[in-house]
């Protein structure tokens, strides 16, 4: 699979990379050796670059990756965390202190002296626009706390505050078939800018794979089930904000316009193919929580040009049937 250069760092990442949410928690329980196993095949499909954060399982996340890039020294893989969400989010808990601590435990976690990017976790809009936060940053990557750093952001907004910064190498953003707000705006800011655009929820949280249907359930601790109201965290992380009900229906209208396109890949690998091949995307990571799904999702890294008739479809099913849910909230 190609790789492309992650801008303002030494790194490169995978166009399909590996979301590891999924191996912490809220999504149901992955055993351990389950979680090892989805990472190794993930990596012999050819993905480098793990996304992970200090909360996904209270660390969990953090520590398994950790032991798998550990045990691949010279494989070359970069490694995304986050931080930012272990205190209440409130811009008076983003100070120099709260960050070091934060970062401290993250470089326990993975086993490193020096973190290869770390993102601000889905802050308040105020630290991402205020000078200070930008100062303690820099001063971390002086010291080689961290190689690099950028910002994971709930909404478009977010993401052109951060860009301007010129310290931030990436935005970590929602973008798939049902969000594409940040096509508007957001991807032509950050090429123009040369800031790396990480997408996640690339399946909507799974609508995309078109495997879903009203009758479908899910586990008690996986958010598709309790952050459904935006209780837990923002509800745009949930099905992409979509009401459920909605989102299964234009599922099936994807998933047959795959069909009708003539294309030999899956729904879900047809929806994460979308989104690497939007210009200005470095990276995209769709979550596995087994090897089958690791496997599919990273093909979908090789998938040709998808076909004019195919695009121009997906953009009329989202003006169709999500815009008027989806556009204007993030």
């Amino acid at each position: 699979m190609d790789s492309r250069p992650l801008p303002r760092t030494p790194f490169s990442a995978s166009v399909v990379g590996l979301g590891t949410w999924q191996l912490g928690a809220d999504w149901g329980e992955v055993s351990e050796p389950d979680a090892m196993a989805v990472l190794e095949a993930s990596a012999e499909a050819g993905v480098t670059f793990y996304d992970t954060a200090d909360v996904y399982g209270d660390g969990r996340s953090e520590q398994l990756v950790g032991r798998f890039v550990h045990a691949h020294p010279d494989a070359g893989f970069t490694v995304a965390t986050k931080i930012g969400r272990r205190m209440d989010q409130v811009p008076a808990n983003y100070v120099e202190p709260h960050l070091r601590s934060w970062l401290d435990r993250s470089r326990t976690n993975l086993g490193v002296d020096t973190i290869d990017l770390v993102q601000l976790h889905c802050p308040p809009s105020e630290v991402i626009d205020d000078d200070a936060t930008y100062d303690v940053l820099d001063r971390l990557v002086d010291e080689g706390v961290i190689t690099a750093y950028g910002v994971s952001v709930e909404t478009c907004a977010q993401a052109l505050s951060a860009i301007v910064r010129p310290g931030v190498a990436s935005v970590q953003i929602i973008l798939n078939a049902f969000r594409m707000k940040p096509l508007d705006e957001v991807l032509p800011a950050a090429r123009a800018a040369g800031v790396g655009i990480v997408a996640r929820v690339p399946l909507a949280s799974g609508l995309l794979t078109g495997k879903y249907d009203l009758d479908t359930t899910f586990a008690e601790d996986d958010h598709r089930t309790y952050n459904r109201d935006g209780s837990a965290f923002d509800v745009g992380e949930t099905f992409s904000g979509v009401d459920y009900a909605t989102g299964v229906e234009a599922a099936q209208e994807f998933s047959a316009l795959v069909s009708s396109s003539g294309l030999d890949v899956t729904p879900a690998q047809a929806a994460i193919a979308w989104v690497w091949q939007q210009p200005g995307v470095s990276s995209v990571i769709p979550g596995a929580r087994n090897v089958d799904q690791a496997r599919a999702n990273a093909a979908a890294g090789q998938v040709g040009e998808l076909p004019a008739a195919f695009v121009d479809g997906v953009r009329d099913l989202y003006d169709r049937r999500l815009r008027e849910q989806a556009h204007g909230r993030w």
